[in-house]
Protein backbone atom coordinates (compact mmCIF):
# COMPACT_ATOMS: atom_id res chain seq x y z
CA UNK A 1 0.00 0.00 0.00
CA UNK A 2 1.78 3.15 -0.86
CA UNK A 3 -0.51 5.55 1.11
CA UNK A 4 -3.20 5.01 3.99
CA UNK A 5 -5.30 7.60 5.64
CA UNK A 6 -7.17 6.27 8.41
CA UNK A 7 -9.68 7.72 10.78
CA UNK A 8 -9.83 11.57 9.82
CA UNK A 9 -11.32 14.12 11.48
CA UNK A 10 -11.31 17.79 10.44
CA UNK A 11 -12.98 21.26 11.59
CA UNK A 12 -12.94 24.40 11.35
CA UNK A 13 -14.52 27.24 13.20
CA UNK A 14 -17.38 24.12 14.92
CA UNK A 15 -18.14 23.00 11.17
CA UNK A 16 -17.29 19.40 10.25
CA UNK A 17 -14.77 19.37 7.42
CA UNK A 18 -14.30 15.48 7.35
CA UNK A 19 -15.82 12.84 9.67
CA UNK A 20 -13.64 9.73 10.30
CA UNK A 21 -12.51 9.64 7.09
CA UNK A 22 -10.42 7.01 5.68
CA UNK A 23 -8.60 6.44 2.08
CA UNK A 24 -5.90 4.10 0.53
CA UNK A 25 -3.61 4.50 -2.47
CA UNK A 26 -2.14 1.15 -4.22
CA UNK A 27 0.95 1.22 -6.58
CA UNK A 28 0.16 1.16 -10.17
CA UNK A 29 -3.75 2.44 -9.24
CA UNK A 30 -5.61 5.69 -10.53
CA UNK A 31 -8.25 5.59 -7.31
CA UNK A 32 -10.69 8.40 -8.05
CA UNK A 33 -11.83 10.56 -5.52
CA UNK A 34 -15.12 12.74 -6.06
CA UNK A 35 -17.94 14.66 -4.26
CA UNK A 36 -19.62 17.89 -4.09
CA UNK A 37 -18.10 21.13 -3.65
CA UNK A 38 -17.42 21.18 0.16
CA UNK A 39 -17.66 17.26 -0.15
CA UNK A 40 -14.18 17.37 1.98
CA UNK A 41 -12.02 16.71 -0.85
CA UNK A 42 -9.74 19.65 -0.59
CA UNK A 43 -9.37 19.33 2.90
CA UNK A 44 -8.33 15.64 2.39
CA UNK A 45 -5.64 16.53 -0.09
CA UNK A 46 -4.60 19.13 1.99
CA UNK A 47 -3.96 16.95 5.13
CA UNK A 48 -1.86 14.29 2.84
CA UNK A 49 0.45 17.05 1.90
CA UNK A 50 1.08 18.34 4.52
CA UNK A 51 -0.27 21.47 4.45
CA UNK A 52 -3.30 21.16 7.21
CA UNK A 53 -3.20 18.94 10.36
CA UNK A 54 -5.79 16.80 11.36
CA UNK A 55 -7.31 16.65 14.55
CA UNK A 56 -7.40 13.00 14.69
CA UNK A 57 -6.43 10.41 12.42
CA UNK A 58 -3.29 9.00 11.10
CA UNK A 59 -1.82 9.25 7.33
CA UNK A 60 0.99 6.26 6.37
CA UNK A 61 3.32 5.93 3.62
CA UNK A 62 4.56 2.84 2.62
CA UNK A 63 3.11 1.46 5.96
CA UNK A 64 5.21 4.25 8.08
CA UNK A 65 2.95 6.81 9.90
CA UNK A 66 4.04 10.39 9.61
CA UNK A 67 4.16 11.71 12.96
CA UNK A 68 4.80 15.24 11.99
CA UNK A 69 3.42 16.66 8.26
CA UNK A 70 4.23 18.94 6.45
CA UNK A 71 4.71 20.24 2.69
CA UNK A 72 8.71 19.67 2.40
CA UNK A 73 8.35 16.37 4.49
CA UNK A 74 5.75 16.00 1.97
CA UNK A 75 7.45 16.09 -1.26
CA UNK A 76 10.54 14.25 0.65
CA UNK A 77 8.26 11.15 0.89
CA UNK A 78 7.51 11.21 -3.31
CA UNK A 79 4.40 12.98 -2.91
CA UNK A 80 3.33 15.44 -5.82
CA UNK A 81 0.40 17.85 -6.24
CA UNK A 82 -0.84 19.19 -9.62
CA UNK A 83 -3.56 21.89 -8.84
CA UNK A 84 -6.31 22.90 -11.59
CA UNK A 85 -4.43 26.93 -11.41
CA UNK A 86 -0.39 25.51 -11.70
CA UNK A 87 2.03 27.02 -9.37
CA UNK A 88 4.51 28.38 -10.96
CA UNK A 89 6.38 31.47 -11.42
CA UNK A 90 5.56 33.27 -14.37
CA UNK A 91 8.72 35.38 -14.84
CA UNK A 92 11.27 32.23 -15.01
CA UNK A 93 11.76 30.10 -17.61
CA UNK A 94 10.30 26.94 -17.95
CA UNK A 95 13.88 24.91 -16.88
CA UNK A 96 14.25 27.53 -14.08
CA UNK A 97 10.65 26.25 -12.59
CA UNK A 98 11.42 22.60 -12.96
CA UNK A 99 15.19 23.41 -11.27
CA UNK A 100 13.64 25.17 -8.63
CA UNK A 101 11.70 21.78 -7.84
CA UNK A 102 14.25 19.32 -8.18
CA UNK A 103 17.92 20.92 -7.50
CA UNK A 104 19.35 21.03 -4.07
CA UNK A 105 19.45 24.19 -2.06
CA UNK A 106 22.42 26.07 -1.58
CA UNK A 107 23.40 29.41 -1.90
CA UNK A 108 27.05 29.28 -3.35
CA UNK A 109 26.62 26.68 -5.83
CA UNK A 110 27.75 26.70 -10.23
CA UNK A 111 24.47 26.28 -12.45
CA UNK A 112 24.74 24.07 -15.22
CA UNK A 113 22.82 25.84 -17.39
CA UNK A 114 23.06 23.87 -20.45
CA UNK A 115 22.52 20.28 -17.99
CA UNK A 116 19.38 22.51 -16.65
CA UNK A 117 17.49 22.81 -20.07
CA UNK A 118 18.79 19.30 -21.20
CA UNK A 119 16.98 17.55 -18.15
CA UNK A 120 14.03 19.84 -18.49
CA UNK A 121 13.68 18.81 -22.11
CA UNK A 122 13.61 15.17 -21.58
CA UNK A 123 10.91 15.39 -18.66
CA UNK A 124 8.91 17.32 -20.60
CA UNK A 125 9.57 14.84 -23.22
CA UNK A 126 8.41 11.96 -20.57
CA UNK A 127 5.16 14.12 -20.04
CA UNK A 128 4.42 13.94 -23.75
CA UNK A 129 5.39 17.65 -24.91
CA UNK A 130 8.09 19.50 -26.96
CA UNK A 131 7.22 22.72 -25.19
CA UNK A 132 10.75 24.88 -25.42
CA UNK A 133 12.44 25.21 -21.71
CA UNK A 134 13.71 28.42 -22.51
CA UNK A 135 9.97 29.99 -22.57
CA UNK A 136 8.82 32.01 -19.74
CA UNK A 137 6.11 30.51 -17.73
CA UNK A 138 3.90 33.26 -18.63
CA UNK A 139 3.72 33.00 -22.58
CA UNK A 140 2.56 29.35 -21.69
CA UNK A 141 -1.25 28.16 -21.95
CA UNK A 142 -3.02 26.49 -18.70
CA UNK A 143 -2.81 23.05 -20.49
CA UNK A 144 1.03 23.78 -21.27
CA UNK A 145 1.59 24.89 -17.35
CA UNK A 146 -0.05 21.38 -16.69
CA UNK A 147 2.47 20.08 -18.18
CA UNK A 148 5.22 21.51 -16.61
CA UNK A 149 4.13 20.54 -12.90
CA UNK A 150 3.66 16.57 -14.44
CA UNK A 151 7.34 16.94 -15.41
CA UNK A 152 8.32 18.36 -12.45
CA UNK A 153 6.34 15.45 -10.28
CA UNK A 154 8.45 12.82 -12.85
CA UNK A 155 11.52 14.21 -11.75
CA UNK A 156 10.99 14.30 -8.39
CA UNK A 157 10.37 10.19 -8.64
CA UNK A 158 6.92 11.13 -6.84
CA UNK A 159 5.34 7.74 -6.25
CA UNK A 160 1.98 9.38 -5.59
CA UNK A 161 0.74 12.21 -7.75
CA UNK A 162 -2.47 13.83 -6.64
CA UNK A 163 -4.09 15.65 -9.49
CA UNK A 164 -6.83 17.84 -9.33
CA UNK A 165 -9.41 18.69 -12.23
CA UNK A 166 -6.49 18.47 -14.45
CA UNK A 167 -8.43 18.22 -17.68
CA UNK A 168 -10.57 21.30 -17.23
CA UNK A 169 -8.78 23.82 -19.42
CA UNK A 170 -7.86 20.83 -22.04
CA UNK A 171 -8.56 20.01 -25.15
CA UNK A 172 -9.70 16.36 -26.40
CA UNK A 173 -6.16 15.63 -27.89
CA UNK A 174 -4.44 17.18 -24.51
CA UNK A 175 -6.74 15.00 -22.43
CA UNK A 176 -5.17 11.77 -24.18
CA UNK A 177 -1.83 12.74 -23.62
CA UNK A 178 -2.55 13.19 -20.24
CA UNK A 179 -4.19 9.82 -20.11
CA UNK A 180 -0.55 8.60 -21.69
CA UNK A 181 1.30 10.31 -19.36
CA UNK A 182 -0.78 8.67 -16.28
CA UNK A 183 -0.47 5.24 -17.97
CA UNK A 184 3.16 5.48 -17.66
CA UNK A 185 3.42 6.52 -14.34
CA UNK A 186 1.22 3.84 -13.09
CA UNK A 187 3.60 1.84 -14.77
CA UNK A 188 6.63 2.66 -12.89
CA UNK A 189 4.78 2.00 -9.75
CA UNK A 190 3.18 5.12 -9.54
CA UNK A 191 -0.09 5.43 -7.46
CA UNK A 192 -2.37 8.45 -8.51
CA UNK A 193 -5.60 10.37 -6.83
CA UNK A 194 -7.43 11.86 -9.51
CA UNK A 195 -9.75 14.25 -8.60
CA UNK A 196 -12.70 15.74 -11.47
CA UNK A 197 -16.11 16.47 -11.65
CA UNK A 198 -16.75 14.64 -15.26
CA UNK A 199 -17.70 11.54 -14.52
CA UNK A 200 -17.08 9.94 -18.00
CA UNK A 201 -13.34 10.55 -17.51
CA UNK A 202 -13.18 8.92 -14.40
CA UNK A 203 -15.26 5.82 -15.74
CA UNK A 204 -12.43 5.52 -18.60
CA UNK A 205 -9.11 5.92 -16.35
CA UNK A 206 -10.08 4.85 -12.66
CA UNK A 207 -9.26 1.71 -11.28
CA UNK A 208 -11.86 2.08 -7.87
CA UNK A 209 -13.52 5.66 -6.73
CA UNK A 210 -13.74 7.24 -2.97
CA UNK A 211 -17.48 9.22 -2.85
CA UNK A 212 -17.20 12.18 0.05
CA UNK A 213 -20.45 13.57 0.68
CA UNK A 214 -20.92 15.47 3.86
CA UNK A 215 -17.26 15.20 4.68
CA UNK A 216 -17.79 11.74 5.31
CA UNK A 217 -16.41 8.12 3.23
CA UNK A 218 -19.73 7.38 1.51
CA UNK A 219 -17.84 4.22 -0.17
CA UNK A 220 -15.24 3.13 -2.22
CA UNK A 221 -15.96 0.96 -5.03
CA UNK A 222 -14.23 -0.47 -8.18
CA UNK A 223 -14.87 1.43 -11.48
CA UNK A 224 -16.34 -1.82 -13.09
CA UNK A 225 -19.13 -2.08 -10.14
CA UNK A 226 -20.58 1.56 -10.39
CA UNK A 227 -22.19 3.28 -13.15
CA UNK A 228 -23.06 7.29 -13.86
CA UNK A 229 -26.78 7.13 -12.26
CA UNK A 230 -25.23 5.04 -8.97
CA UNK A 231 -22.11 7.92 -8.87
CA UNK A 232 -24.29 10.29 -8.90
CA UNK A 233 -26.62 8.76 -6.10
CA UNK A 234 -23.85 8.75 -4.03
CA UNK A 235 -22.88 11.77 -4.78
CA UNK A 236 -25.95 13.74 -4.00
CA UNK A 237 -27.41 11.22 -1.80
CA UNK A 238 -30.63 11.17 -3.42
CA UNK A 239 -31.65 9.90 -7.13
CA UNK A 240 -31.20 12.85 -9.57
CA UNK A 241 -32.93 11.93 -12.81
CA UNK A 242 -32.75 15.69 -13.63
CA UNK A 243 -29.31 16.73 -14.21
CA UNK A 244 -30.89 18.45 -17.07
CA UNK A 245 -34.32 19.98 -15.93
CA UNK A 246 -35.38 20.86 -19.20
CA UNK A 247 -39.42 21.38 -19.96
CA UNK A 248 -41.13 23.32 -22.25
CA UNK A 249 -41.83 26.78 -22.06
CA UNK A 250 -43.32 28.93 -25.07
CA UNK A 251 -40.69 30.77 -27.58
CA UNK A 252 -41.72 33.77 -28.49
CA UNK A 253 -40.17 36.78 -31.27
CA UNK A 254 -37.00 36.59 -32.42
CA UNK A 255 -34.67 38.37 -29.84
CA UNK A 256 -31.31 38.31 -31.36
CA UNK A 257 -30.68 37.98 -35.04
CA UNK A 258 -27.04 38.05 -36.29
CA UNK A 259 -26.89 38.65 -40.20
CA UNK A 260 -23.66 37.79 -41.60
CA UNK A 261 -21.84 38.61 -38.72
CA UNK A 262 -18.53 37.72 -40.06
CA UNK A 263 -20.53 35.29 -42.03
CA UNK A 264 -22.34 33.78 -39.25
CA UNK A 265 -26.42 34.01 -39.54
CA UNK A 266 -28.44 32.84 -36.78
CA UNK A 267 -31.45 33.92 -34.54
CA UNK A 268 -32.84 33.38 -30.83
CA UNK A 269 -36.02 33.97 -29.73
CA UNK A 270 -38.16 34.38 -26.50
CA UNK A 271 -38.03 31.47 -23.91
CA UNK A 272 -35.31 29.78 -26.56
CA UNK A 273 -32.08 28.04 -25.72
CA UNK A 274 -29.72 27.97 -28.64
CA UNK A 275 -26.98 25.73 -27.61
CA UNK A 276 -24.03 26.04 -29.40
CA UNK A 277 -21.61 23.33 -30.07
CA UNK A 278 -17.98 22.93 -31.94
CA UNK A 279 -14.78 21.91 -30.78
CA UNK A 280 -12.02 24.32 -28.52
CA UNK A 281 -11.00 26.77 -31.37
CA UNK A 282 -13.62 26.15 -33.80
CA UNK A 283 -15.00 30.40 -33.04
CA UNK A 284 -17.98 29.65 -30.35
CA UNK A 285 -16.38 32.00 -28.03
CA UNK A 286 -15.04 34.66 -30.35
CA UNK A 287 -18.75 35.01 -31.52
CA UNK A 288 -19.88 35.65 -28.03
CA UNK A 289 -17.80 38.53 -27.76
CA UNK A 290 -17.81 39.92 -30.94
CA UNK A 291 -22.04 40.00 -30.03
CA UNK A 292 -21.03 41.52 -26.53
CA UNK A 293 -18.40 44.04 -27.75
CA UNK A 294 -15.20 42.72 -26.73
CA UNK A 295 -14.08 42.20 -30.01
CA UNK A 296 -14.69 44.32 -33.59
CA UNK A 297 -17.56 42.71 -35.81
CA UNK A 298 -16.30 41.49 -39.06
CA UNK A 299 -19.03 42.65 -41.40
CA UNK A 300 -22.66 41.74 -40.85
CA UNK A 301 -25.35 42.95 -38.93
CA UNK A 302 -26.47 42.64 -35.16
CA UNK A 303 -30.37 42.98 -34.69
CA UNK A 304 -32.17 43.06 -31.65
CA UNK A 305 -36.05 42.57 -31.54
CA UNK A 306 -36.21 43.57 -35.15
CA UNK A 307 -33.97 46.54 -35.10
CA UNK A 308 -30.54 47.23 -36.23
CA UNK A 309 -28.04 47.98 -32.91
CA UNK A 310 -24.20 48.95 -33.06
CA UNK A 311 -22.05 46.79 -30.37
CA UNK A 312 -18.63 48.76 -29.98
CA UNK A 313 -17.90 47.69 -26.46
CA UNK A 314 -19.91 45.83 -23.36
CA UNK A 315 -21.21 49.19 -22.03
CA UNK A 316 -23.01 49.40 -25.21
CA UNK A 317 -24.19 45.67 -24.83
CA UNK A 318 -24.73 45.93 -21.53
CA UNK A 319 -27.40 49.50 -22.11
CA UNK A 320 -29.13 47.11 -24.80
CA UNK A 321 -29.88 44.47 -22.64
CA UNK A 322 -26.91 41.63 -23.55
CA UNK A 323 -25.28 40.02 -20.44
CA UNK A 324 -22.66 37.31 -20.92
CA UNK A 325 -21.09 34.87 -18.71
CA UNK A 326 -17.42 34.28 -19.89
CA UNK A 327 -15.72 31.12 -19.75
CA UNK A 328 -12.62 31.63 -17.16
CA UNK A 329 -15.24 32.67 -14.36
CA UNK A 330 -12.23 33.17 -12.04
CA UNK A 331 -10.41 35.96 -14.21
CA UNK A 332 -12.96 37.39 -15.98
CA UNK A 333 -16.95 36.06 -14.49
CA UNK A 334 -16.30 37.63 -10.68
CA UNK A 335 -13.79 39.61 -8.74
CA UNK A 336 -12.45 37.21 -6.05
CA UNK A 337 -11.42 39.50 -4.13
CA UNK A 338 -14.59 41.41 -3.77
CA UNK A 339 -17.80 40.50 -1.79
CA UNK A 340 -20.76 38.67 -3.51
CA UNK A 341 -22.56 42.04 -2.87
CA UNK A 342 -20.60 44.12 -4.76
CA UNK A 343 -20.04 41.64 -7.26
CA UNK A 344 -23.56 41.26 -8.13
CA UNK A 345 -24.46 44.89 -8.31
CA UNK A 346 -21.11 45.29 -10.59
CA UNK A 347 -22.81 45.57 -14.04
CA UNK A 348 -26.32 47.61 -12.67
CA UNK A 349 -24.52 50.22 -10.54
CA UNK A 350 -26.74 53.12 -10.88
CA UNK A 351 -29.53 50.56 -8.96
CA UNK A 352 -27.69 50.65 -6.39
CA UNK A 353 -26.02 54.64 -6.70
CA UNK A 354 -27.26 57.49 -5.08
CA UNK A 355 -25.99 60.93 -6.40
CA UNK A 356 -22.52 59.11 -7.35
CA UNK A 357 -22.43 56.93 -3.92
CA UNK A 358 -23.06 53.27 -3.39
CA UNK A 359 -26.39 53.26 -1.16
CA UNK A 360 -25.34 49.84 1.15
CA UNK A 361 -28.93 49.06 1.63
CA UNK A 362 -29.57 49.04 -1.59
CA UNK A 363 -26.51 47.10 -2.71
CA UNK A 364 -27.71 44.39 0.44
CA UNK A 365 -30.99 44.38 -1.13
CA UNK A 366 -30.04 43.87 -4.28
CA UNK A 367 -27.86 40.98 -3.66
CA UNK A 368 -30.05 39.33 -1.14
CA UNK A 369 -32.49 39.11 -3.96
CA UNK A 370 -30.42 37.02 -5.68
CA UNK A 371 -28.31 34.99 -3.42
CA UNK A 372 -32.04 33.71 -2.37
CA UNK A 373 -33.06 32.75 -5.88
CA UNK A 374 -29.92 31.65 -7.11
CA UNK A 375 -29.22 29.25 -3.93
CA UNK A 376 -26.01 30.77 -3.42
CA UNK A 377 -24.26 29.11 -0.32
CA UNK A 378 -22.85 31.69 2.20
CA UNK A 379 -22.63 32.54 5.20
CA UNK A 380 -22.29 36.17 4.20
CA UNK A 381 -23.31 38.57 1.92
CA UNK A 382 -19.69 40.35 2.49
CA UNK A 383 -18.01 37.14 2.08
CA UNK A 384 -15.17 37.24 -0.78
CA UNK A 385 -16.23 35.35 -4.39
CA UNK A 386 -13.03 33.96 -3.78
CA UNK A 387 -14.24 31.93 -0.87
CA UNK A 388 -16.95 30.36 -2.50
CA UNK A 389 -17.33 27.15 -4.48
CA UNK A 390 -17.01 26.99 -8.19
CA UNK A 391 -20.48 26.38 -8.29
CA UNK A 392 -21.51 29.23 -6.00
CA UNK A 393 -18.88 31.43 -8.10
CA UNK A 394 -21.16 30.93 -11.10
CA UNK A 395 -23.88 31.64 -9.60
CA UNK A 396 -22.76 34.97 -8.38
CA UNK A 397 -21.65 36.02 -12.31
CA UNK A 398 -25.23 35.08 -13.13
CA UNK A 399 -26.42 37.46 -10.11
CA UNK A 400 -24.49 40.30 -11.56
CA UNK A 401 -26.19 40.28 -15.74
CA UNK A 402 -29.41 39.50 -13.36
CA UNK A 403 -29.86 42.46 -12.21
CA UNK A 404 -29.54 44.21 -15.37
CA UNK A 405 -32.38 42.59 -16.14
CA UNK A 406 -30.81 40.89 -19.66
CA UNK A 407 -33.37 40.11 -22.62
CA UNK A 408 -30.66 38.21 -24.09
CA UNK A 409 -27.79 36.04 -21.74
CA UNK A 410 -25.01 34.60 -23.29
CA UNK A 411 -23.57 31.88 -21.42
CA UNK A 412 -19.80 30.46 -22.18
CA UNK A 413 -19.49 27.06 -20.67
CA UNK A 414 -21.69 27.59 -17.84
CA UNK A 415 -21.50 24.38 -15.81
CA UNK A 416 -17.34 23.75 -16.17
CA UNK A 417 -15.53 22.69 -13.54
CA UNK A 418 -18.49 22.41 -11.27
CA UNK A 419 -19.81 19.26 -9.26
CA UNK A 420 -23.01 17.46 -10.54
CA UNK A 421 -25.95 19.18 -7.76
CA UNK A 422 -24.81 22.53 -8.54
CA UNK A 423 -24.52 21.81 -12.28
CA UNK A 424 -28.54 20.66 -12.05
CA UNK A 425 -29.50 24.10 -10.11
CA UNK A 426 -27.60 26.46 -12.51
CA UNK A 427 -29.61 24.08 -15.20
CA UNK A 428 -33.31 24.76 -13.16
CA UNK A 429 -31.79 28.16 -13.31
CA UNK A 430 -31.27 28.20 -17.36
CA UNK A 431 -34.87 26.92 -17.88
CA UNK A 432 -36.37 29.43 -15.18
CA UNK A 433 -35.10 31.92 -16.86
CA UNK A 434 -36.19 31.11 -20.75
CA UNK A 435 -38.96 30.75 -18.80
CA UNK A 436 -39.72 34.37 -18.12
CA UNK A 437 -38.89 35.00 -21.78
CA UNK A 438 -34.87 35.77 -21.53
CA UNK A 439 -33.28 34.39 -24.76
CA UNK A 440 -30.49 32.29 -24.35
CA UNK A 441 -27.52 31.57 -26.16
CA UNK A 442 -25.16 28.79 -24.34
CA UNK A 443 -22.09 27.77 -25.36
CA UNK A 444 -20.51 24.21 -23.83
CA UNK A 445 -18.44 21.72 -25.05
CA UNK A 446 -20.26 18.52 -23.11
CA UNK A 447 -22.31 17.34 -25.43
CA UNK A 448 -25.15 15.64 -23.02
CA UNK A 449 -25.13 19.13 -21.52
CA UNK A 450 -26.07 20.97 -25.63
CA UNK A 451 -28.16 17.72 -25.95
CA UNK A 452 -30.30 17.97 -22.54
CA UNK A 453 -30.68 21.78 -22.51
CA UNK A 454 -31.13 23.43 -25.88
CA UNK A 455 -34.24 23.53 -28.16
CA UNK A 456 -31.85 24.33 -31.06
CA UNK A 457 -28.08 23.47 -31.86
CA UNK A 458 -26.23 25.79 -33.95
CA UNK A 459 -22.35 23.48 -34.50
CA UNK A 460 -19.79 25.40 -35.51
CA UNK A 461 -16.49 24.25 -37.46
CA UNK A 462 -13.32 26.55 -38.43
CA UNK A 463 -15.07 29.48 -37.70
CA UNK A 464 -18.10 28.73 -39.54
CA UNK A 465 -21.83 27.43 -38.91
CA UNK A 466 -21.95 23.88 -40.50
CA UNK A 467 -25.55 23.27 -39.30
CA UNK A 468 -28.37 23.68 -36.78
CA UNK A 469 -30.37 20.59 -35.72
CA UNK A 470 -33.49 20.80 -33.98
CA UNK A 471 -33.71 19.02 -29.94
CA UNK A 472 -35.81 16.54 -31.91
CA UNK A 473 -33.30 15.32 -34.49
CA UNK A 474 -29.95 16.21 -32.61
CA UNK A 475 -27.29 13.54 -31.58
CA UNK A 476 -24.04 13.12 -30.23
CA UNK A 477 -23.19 11.73 -34.03
CA UNK A 478 -24.78 14.24 -35.54
CA UNK A 479 -23.52 16.90 -33.37
CA UNK A 480 -19.82 15.07 -33.92
CA UNK A 481 -20.19 15.09 -37.62
CA UNK A 482 -20.77 19.06 -37.83
CA UNK A 483 -17.97 19.76 -35.46
CA UNK A 484 -15.51 18.23 -37.53
CA UNK A 485 -16.43 19.65 -40.61
CA UNK A 486 -18.75 17.51 -42.42
CA UNK A 487 -21.47 18.81 -43.67
CA UNK A 488 -24.51 17.04 -45.01
CA UNK A 489 -25.90 20.04 -47.07
CA UNK A 490 -26.06 23.56 -47.67
CA UNK A 491 -23.72 26.36 -47.38
CA UNK A 492 -21.03 26.58 -44.65
CA UNK A 493 -21.46 30.34 -42.98
CA UNK A 494 -17.96 31.74 -41.67
CA UNK A 495 -17.14 33.60 -38.59
CA UNK A 496 -13.85 34.76 -38.93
Amino acid sequence: MLLEAEGINKSFAGVHALRDVSFELRAGEVHALIGENGAGKSTLIKILTGAVTPDSGVVKVGGQTIVHNSPAIARSLGIAVIYQQPALFPDLTVAENIALALEPGGLWRKVNWKGRSAQARELLARAGSSIDPERTVATLSMPEQQIVEIAKAIGAHARIVIMDEPTASLTDREVDSLFQVIGSLRSEGAGIIYISHRLEEISAIANRVTVLRDGQNIGTRHMAEVDRAELIRLMVGRELSAVFPKREVPVGDVVLELRGVGGVSLTVRSGEVVGLSGLVGSGRTELAETIFGLRPADGGEILLRGRPVHIHSPADAIALGIGYVPEDRRQHGVVLEMPIASNASLANLPAVSRRGLIDNERERELARTYVGQLRIKTHSLYAEAGSLSGGNQQKVALARWLAIRPAVMILDEPTQGVDVGSKSEIHRLIVDLAAQGMAILMISSELPEILGMSDRIAVMHNGAITGILSREEATQQKILSLALGHQPTGQMEHFG
